[in-house]
């Protein structure tokens, strides 16, 4: 497993994307090819997010469960491995202890 230490070559927007109270916070990173990302924490919480775009997630720190769209039972992700969501869906995540820290990959 290979966790993503440094995004290079990118724009940084300096204004947070600031979602349930502060529980969970990101910064969008746009390459020179117009590719957006965004690099976030999730606070100790369970959370209910829905996509527009489909989304790869990719655990750096921490770890989360997460209850996927048509899934039964909650799937656990640490550092180097990745969930993938669907465009237009909702899917739940929890955090407990560590914050969980992820890049969003998009589409």
């Amino acid at each position: 497993m290979s966790i993503t230490a440094q995004l290079d070559g990118v724009a940084v927007s300096t204004q947070a994307n600031v979602y349930f109270d502060g529980r969970c916070v990101s910064h969008t990173v746009t390459f020179a090819d117009g590719t957006r990302k965004s690099v976030g924490v999730i606070l100790p919480a369970q959370l209910s997010f829905g996509t527009g775009a489909p989304e790869i997630m990719e655990t750096v720190a921490g770890s989360c469960s997460v209850l996927l769209p048509g899934a039964s039972e909650w799937q656990t992700f640490g550092p180097g491995e990745k969930f993938s969501v669907p465009g237009n869906a909702r899917f739940e995540i929890r955090v407990e202890g560590e914050p969980y820290h992820y890049i969003c990959h998009f589409g």
